[in-house]
C-alpha cells in the first residue's frame, strides 16, 4: 500500500511577506516578499528580474538570497507535513539594513515565509 501526499503548494500563494526584526546585541533584520508557484516537482528559487536592494556592500546580497531559499527549503521538507515538494519560489521584494542583515536573519526569514505559505494552505507549520 502507497501513501500519497499533497503536492505543496496546492495552487499559488503570492504576496508572502515577513518582517524579521530582533533588536539585541547581536540583532537581526530581513524583510522579504515571495510567491510561491507550482511546479512539476521539486524546489526550484529564483530571484525577480531586476530586483534591487539598496544595501552595502551589494557583494553580500546573493548570499542573503542563499539563505533565503535554504531556509524556505529546509522548512517545507521537514517530513512531519506530509507534502511532495513541488513549487517555484520567487523572491520579489527584500530589504536589508546596515545593522542586523546577516545570512542567519535571511535564513530565518525564508524559514517564516515557508510557515506562512504553509498555514495560508491549510497545513500547519512545525
Amino acid at each position: 500500500m502507497t501513501s500519497l501526499s499533497a503536492r505543496f503548494p496546492p495552487c499559488p500563494i503570492r504576496g508572502v511577506r515577513v518582517l524579521h526584526q530582533k533588536q539585541n546585541c547581536a540583532p537581526h533584520f530581513a524583510e522579504i516578499e515571495v510567491d510561491f508557484e507550482l511546479a512539476a516537482e521539486g524546489f526550484v528559487f529564483e530571484v525577480a528580474q531586476g530586483l534591487t536592494v539598496d544595501y552595502e556592500p551589494a557583494e553580500a546580497l546573493p548570499r542573503f538570497f542563499a539563505a533565503v531559499a535554504a531556509g524556505i527549503e529546509e522548512q517545507l521538507n521537514l517530513p512531519a507535513h506530509g507534502v511532495v515538494i513541488a513549487t517555484r519560489v520567487v523572491l520579489r521584494r527584500a530589504r536589508a539594513d546596515t545593522f542586523g542583515s546577516h545570512v542567519l536573519a535571511f535564513k530565518i526569514a525564508g524559514y517564516l515565509a515557508a510557515c506562512k505559505a504553509l498555514e495560508r494552505s491549510g497545513l500547519s507549520c512545525l
